[in-house]
């Protein structure tokens, strides 16, 4: 019976270290910059004001088109109304990301 428990034991301490070994690390952590185009834009519908009268305008988003070596990358990501308008489909930008999060867009033309 003891010697049944050890193998047990082993093979499954054998395995945990296989488990933990096969995580794949995010590329998109840390700041980086991509020269994009702007390929679409939206907005999603004003959310519904609260109990003071107040609503929000919605959110805007926009899908940057890149290319990352030999793939070619897409970002839906959000974005304020001013960039919203300021950027239409078909501009060339360049973003700054930092682990994903959009900080920065500047034209590039």
């Amino acid at each position: 019976m003891r010697k049944t428990f050890l193998t047990v034991l082993l093979v499954a301490a054998s395995l945990v270290p296989a488990c933990a070994s096969g995580g794949k690390k995010d590329s998109g952590l840390g700041v980086r910059t991509l020269d994009c185009v702007v390929v679409e834009r939206g907005e999603s519908s004003p959310s519904s004001g609260s109990s003071r009268g107040y609503s929000s305008s919605g959110n805007y988003w926009m899908v940057f088109e890149t290319k990352e070596g030999e793939a070619t990358s897409r970002y839906q990501l959000e974005v304020t109304r001013t960039q919203w308008f300021r950027f239409p489909e078909g501009s060339h930008v360049r973003i700054t990301l930092n682990n994903n999060i959009l900080t920065d867009i500047r034209s590039i033309e």
